[in-house]
């Protein structure tokens, strides 16, 4: 059986107990994790492993295919590290900071999503301290730094609520609507998707990232850059502001 995802059911839980289920070169798997996997432009989570006779670094979670057997997420240890064997209970640790960034920095993503909703998204990547989008915008219209900024602080500002809930695949494929992405699929294939919803009227659409609670965590942004990327593809990179 594939790893429970715990992260799904609460995105701020810095650690878990499970029981080790494989373990060798390509990574470790579990029972259960609260270790995002790679995926919709959000990096993998990283932090520790402990055991009642050791511990590793986990540098990176993905996730886990073989032809004919359900989806997994992996546990990747450094080069050369001893391994808990299986079936020995572990506890997993989050880099609680690194996750908590990627998680306001994805939620503000959305918003910046949401600031040019006429417009598709082709591309995109979360960071702890900047992340980016790119917009298929036509070359004659060129977004303006300060008025984005100014925009994002002001929705972040409003303390708008973020939600979840979930359609099957087949109301999703009705909807073709709610997808803003053109270079990420939504996180389809197992029967139902999850829709992150910010508002009410903000944004609406399929993610299976990991997301704060409200729009006021996120704290101050600044756009820091937009660059032409093509014909039509517009890249605006957003940073959270240091605060003193």
């Amino acid at each position: 059986m594939p790893a429970e995802p715990l992260f799904r059911a609460d995105a701020y839980a810095k650690s878990c107990r499970a029981t080790v289920l494989h373990m060798g070169p390509e990574g470790i798997r579990l029972d259960r994790t609260i270790f995002y996997p790679t995926g919709g432009g959000q990096p993998g989570d990283t932090g520790l492993l402990r055991w009642d006779s050791g511990e590793i670094l986990v540098t990176d979670t993905r996730k886990w295919r073989v032809e004919g057997e359900p989806e997994d997420i992996n546990h990747i240890a450094p080069e050369g590290a001893s391994l808990p064997p299986v079936g020995a209970p572990v506890e997993i640790i989050l880099d609680w900071d690194r996750r908590y960034a990627h998680m306001r920095m994805h939620t503000c993503l959305h918003l910046l999503s949401a600031l040019f909703r006429d417009s598709a998204v082709t591309g995109g990547q979360v960071g702890a301290e900047k992340s980016r989008l790119d917009f298929d915008i036509p070359s004659g219209q060129q977004p303006d730094k300060d008025q984005i900024t100014a925009e994002l602080n002001r929705l972040i500002l409003e303390s708008h609520p973020i939600s979840e809930s979930w359609i099957t695949d087949e109301e999703l494929v009705a909807k073709p609507e709610l997808v803003r992405t053109m270079s990420v699929k939504p996180p389809m294939g197992h029967g139902r998707v999850r829709l992150l919803a910010i508002g009410p009227g903000i944004d609406l659409q399929p993610c299976g990232g990991t997301h704060v609670k409200n729009t006021s965590e996120i704290g101050p942004v600044e756009v820091i850059k937009i660059e032409s990327k093509g014909k039509q593809n517009r890249r605006i990179v957003v940073a959270l502001k240091k605060t003193s």
